[in-house]
């Protein structure tokens, strides 16, 4: 039985692919379709989009963090019933790990998932050039398979149409469609405000509003029939969600609007290793649960919400005496920020923080780092103890450490070197490293050995 998927790749970032994305998924929910997102490479921030608008968890597939095997494993995973799986784009469509390979691209995972393409063209200021960009994609490299274009910021139905013709003649895809350069609808901005507000269904307008325009200029019944795919062979290795074990530990989760970045899969391995999840929310003042044998504070925009959370005492004084007592405990990004001292936001102002790792994060106003990481932990880091991970960093911010010798959780290799990052103390890791469990599940393991032995301890 054939399958439905697609992936909507751009020539570049900007080109309008999470615009077009989310108002595919708006139009064909629409049409009474159960439909599945999914987004390129490690980003959090259009993942919450697509999970917003389908009502489904979206998932990131990454071929530079993860195996050809587990990008495989995670789509047919998430796939599952649903009609159509849109697959969003990262950068240009070769963009990725290596500027000499497809490694960690969109283009490999269009081949990887044997996905049909949907090119993506910034036709602003041309016509027939942009047969020229297209008919380059299509010859850049074996592989890919592009089956269809759309014209992006056209001035008029007369400035589609010529694109179209030389497009459809020179290249020999079809144009499905297009969307006006003087759009009238504009994409929240993709800073703090955005997670709340999708929560609170305040973006359910917005969305609504963007599936009716694309549907008014872009050929929905051409894209199902151009989406049918033949079913993926099957995997030669068990599955990364197949449950393996009964609960042995329980693992506290903090999850609410400061803190949110996190892989569905990374809490799906853990549950199928034996680790029972329980929710609390740092933001509602929530103390860490009872009878709890470690915690995960992931990242998200703890700088957005830094008055709520240094004056919420009693989230803070329960985190801070359970790490001290030695819950065996990782800190990503901004879980990581949460627990220094302090927090100075770009306008100077400091929040008191948790004050378990010795020094204060300020706030930049330009991006601080980006990029994927290599990962192995350093001084006797029980989580990657003889073990590495891939994962990845953003942040617009810098920790400056208040002791002379820095205690660091990792030894990272980016692209711009090695580099010492992060902090351990009791049985706290913590750093900017976002971990991609998948790439690693070994850390987990060791993470609910440490969790037995502390147990054990405590009795």
């Amino acid at each position: 039985m054939a399958e439905r998927r697609m992936v909507i790749a751009g020539t570049g970032s900007g080109v309008g692919k999470t615009t077009l994305t989310i108002g595919l998924m708006a139009a064909l929910m629409k049409k009474g379709l159960t439909v599945q997102g999914f987004k390129c490479g490690p980003d959090y921030i259009d993942p919450s989009y697509h999970t917003a608008v389908t009502k489904r968890n979206s998932r990131n597939l990454d071929s530079w963090m993860l195996t050809k095997d587990i990008v495989l494993d995670i789509f047919t995973h998430g796939s599952q019933g649903s009609d159509i799986s849109i697959i969003e784009g990262v950068m240009g469509f070769f963009d990725g790990k290596n500027p000499e390979t497809n490694e960690g691209s969109t283009a490999e995972i269009s081949m990887i998932t044997k996905s049909p393409v949907l090119l993506v063209v910034n036709c602003e200021s041309m016509a027939r050039s942009a047969a020229a960009i297209v008919k380059g994609f299509q010859m850049f490299a074996e592989g890919p398979r592009i089956v269809a274009v759309i014209a992006n910021k056209v001035g008029s139905e007369g400035h589609y149409q010529l694109v179209k013709k030389a497009v459809e003649q020179e290249c020999h895809v079809p144009v499905i469609g297009y969307l006006k350069r003087e759009l009238d609808i504009e994409i929240p901005e993709r800073h703090l405000g955005l997670i709340p507000s999708m929560e609170r269904g305040e973006l359910d307008a917005f969305f609504a509003k963007l599936g009716t325009l694309v549907s008014e200029t872009v050929n929905i019944d051409q894209l199902l029939e151009l989406a049918v795919a033949q079913p993926l062979d099957g995997r030669g290795m068990p599955s990364i969600f197949e449950k393996k074990k009964e609960p042995i530990v329980k693992i506290a989760v903090a999850k609410d609007s400061a803190f949110n970045f996190y892989y569905p899969e990374n809490l799906e391995i853990m549950e199928a290793k034996g680790i029972e999840l329980v929710y609390f929310s740092p933001l509602a003042d929530e103390e860490l649960p009872e009878n709890v044998d470690g915690l995960y504070i992931g990242g998200g925009f703890p700088e957005e919400f830094a008055q709520e959370l240094a004056f919420n005492l009693k989230a803070k004084i329960s985190v801070k005496q359970a790490i001290e007592n030695g819950l065996p405990t990782l800190a990503e990004c901004g879980g990581f920020m949460y627990l220094t001292e302090t927090i100075e936001t770009t306008d100077k102002k400091k929040y008191e923080m948790a004050g378990i790792i010795p020094g204060i994060v300020q706030m930049q106003s330009r991006l601080a780092a980006l990029g994927y990481r290599e990962i192995s932990g350093q001084n006797a880091n029980f989580m990657l103890e003889d073990l590495s991970a891939r994962g990845h960093e953003f942040h617009y911010s810098t920790f400056q450490a208040s002791e002379e010798h820095v205690p660091f959780a990792y030894e990272t290799i980016g692209m711009r070197g090695v580099s010492q990052e992060g902090y351990l103390l009791h049985n706290l890791v913590a750093g900017y490293s976002h971990f991609h469990f998948a790439s690693c599940p070994g850390m987990v393991e060791n993470w609910i050995r440490k969790c037995q032995e502390n147990r054990g301890k405590m009795l």
